[in-house]
Parts: C-alpha cells; structure tokens; sequence
C-alpha cells in the first residue's frame, strides 16, 4: 500500500467521523429555502443537511475529476 494510498483513506476516515459528529450533536430542525428550484421550505435535522452537502460535494468533485487519464497521441516511431 503506498504512502498516498495510507493518506487518502485517513482523510476519509477523519471526514466521516466529523459527519457523525455532526449527526450526533445538530439534531435541531433548520429550514431551506431554494426559491428557483424549491417552492416550500424544507424543514429537516441539521444533521442531515450537512450529510446532504456533503453527498453532493462529493458527487460533484467524482464527476469532475472523471476522464483524467493519460491522451494517446501519434508514435513518432516509424
């Protein structure tokens, strides 16, 4: 296992303890307002909402980071 692989999945670890911390401890109903998208007030735990950003953050940066790999271009070789 390589050194960034070890640092990678310490990370991870660290974020999911801070989301159940997060759960554990904001457990009061906040209200969100999306006027554009949403036409009522979603009233839910905090707690959720922070998983909820969280999701899509995470999404958004896995999708974002997609078709990175190396572009084969034309061997010089002849």
């Amino acid at each position: 296992m390589s050194v960034i692989s070890i640092i990678k999945l310490l990370f991870a670890t660290a974020i999911l303890l801070l989301l159940v911390l997060i759960g554990l401890n904001n457990g009061s109903q906040v209200d969100f307002n999306l006027p554009p998208l949403l036409t009522q007030v979603v009233h839910q735990p905090a707690a959720l909402m922070y998983f909820a950003f969280f999701a899509i953050g995470l999404m958004t940066g896995a999708i974002l980071s997609l078709g990175g790999g190396k572009k084969l271009g034309k061997s010089t070789k002849s």
